[in-house]
């Protein structure tokens, strides 16, 4: 049998998180312990008391809860702050070493003619050796001959 039931985030009913369950239980929890008062044999008094009680509880349960949370919270900001400070002087020191790196660049083409120049001798050099190589793997000069009438 199908599920039809979604809550709204693409899950069926079956998929719940254990957040939403937990969720359940203890509101049913405290609708459970609220009715049990109310309907319990006692006097108004001893019922007041006991509310009264349940009352404190929870809320020193809360403020531990809070307690807690807050220091979590704590815990994880200082991760966070040393991982950002981390990523922050890493990013600083690849900066730098970037900002090198285009000094060197820049300090080796200040003259654009004579960079240039360079360039096209290496490039030069570099055709006459694929040439030089390719005549000798082929085993005949680049140059056409022209064939001899006998």
């Amino acid at each position: 049998m199908k599920n039809d039931y979604y809550d709204g985030y693409g899950r069926g009913r079956d998929e719940a998180g254990a957040g939403t369950k937990l969720t359940y239980l203890l509101i049913g929890g405290g609708i459970g312990a609220v009715l049990a008062l109310l309907f319990a044999p006692k006097s108004g008094v001893e019922l007041r008391g006991d509310i009264a009680d349940a009352t404190r509880k929870g809320i020193e349960k809360s403020k531990e809860t809070a307690t807690h949370l807050q220091e979590r919270a704590g815990e994880y900001y200082e991760v966070g702050r040393e991982r950002a400070a981390e990523y922050y002087q890493t990013g600083r020191e690849k900066a730098g070493e970037l900002a090198e790196r285009a000094r060197t660049a820049a300090a080796s083409t200040a003259n654009p003619f004579s960079a240039a120049v360079e360039a096209g001798k290496e490039a030069y050099v570099a055709e006459k050796r694929r040439g030089e190589s390719k005549s000798i793997t082929e085993g005949r000069p680049t140059y056409p001959v022209d064939k001899i009438e006998e």
